[in-house]
């Protein structure tokens, strides 16, 4: 009789046990009585019962899904491989159980065929200069197909964009027929600036011709030092000016009456 009660007694407590589960803080059980769903359980220690009761775990941190590449023909009919990266996670692990039977591949499916979708109403031009607007519709087509199943989608981030070789070729013609365009436009803008500039100084010097000569010694000054030579320049007639102007009035102006000597006879 003691052997049969401790017997009982030994199965009760491997049941008990057996139930009993132990959840990390980033997971939850979803539990089904009998068929039935019941409320989440967890985190910490939970008690499922035996043959009644069947818990799934969920596992609640963000998952990194990696897309595959695909053939997408964009809308001005060129053919690229495209591959992308998905961030997602559980926020309602009931409806992740029930709503769709296996949520990680269901969202890797729906990935794959929204960037088809996306990539082939796109240019070739917008997929490679607008990357941070085809990722943010393509999340948000992949969220409001994965919102009924319990799934969040974080960030979705294209990774490669391989195109042909002839299409790189092209590419790359057009980059550099862009680049020498705008060398020759920085070109003839600088040109054009330093033509006003100089017409500015003209302008200047004009109305002062002693800024010319200033400027004309300034470049003899700068010619004698680069190069060790003797230089010889005229010098300016401005100089001589006011010598010339006193000789022209000394011979203009009559002599005094005493200093009239009489002629001879």
């Amino acid at each position: 009789m003691v052997s049969g009660v401790g017997i009982v007694i030994v199965i009760a407590a491997i049941v008990l046990l057996s139930g009993m589960k132990v959840l990390n803080e980033y997971e939850r059980a979803v539990v089904f009585r009998l068929g039935r769903l019941n409320p989440f359980r967890g985190p910490g220690i939970i008690f499922v019962i035996p043959i009644l009761e069947r818990a799934v775990r969920i596992d609640l941190r963000t998952v990194t899904l990696d897309i595959p590449a695909q053939d997408v023909i964009t809308r001005d009919n060129v053919t690229v491989k495209v591959s992308a990266v998905l961030y997602f996670r559980v926020i309602d692990p009931s409806r992740a159980v029930t709503e769709v039977r296996d949520y990680l591949y269901g969202t890797m499916q729906l990935a794959q065929t929204t960037l088809r979708s996306v990539g082939g109403q796109t240019e070739l031009d917008d997929l490679l200069s607008q990357r941070e607007k085809l990722n943010a519709k393509i999340q948000e087509v992949i969220d409001a197909q994965t919102e009924p199943w319990g799934i969040k989608v974080v960030l979705v981030e294209l990774k490669n964009i391989d195109l042909p070789q002839d299409m790189q070729r092209a590419i790359a013609a057009q980059a550099e027929a862009e680049r020498e365009r705008r060398a020759k436009v920085i070109a003839a803008e600088g040109e054009f600036q330093a033509a006003q500039r100089l017409a500015e100084a003209a302008e200047i010097m004009g109305k002062s011709p002693i800024t010319l000569q200033l400027r004309y010694l300034q470049t003899l000054a700068e010619i004698a030092t680069e190069h060790n030579s003797t230089t010889v320049f005229p010098v300016p007639i401005d100089l001589f000016e006011p010598f010339l102007q006193m000789r022209r009035l000394a011979a203009a102006s009559p002599a005094p009456p005493g200093d009239v000597k009489p002629e001879p006879k």
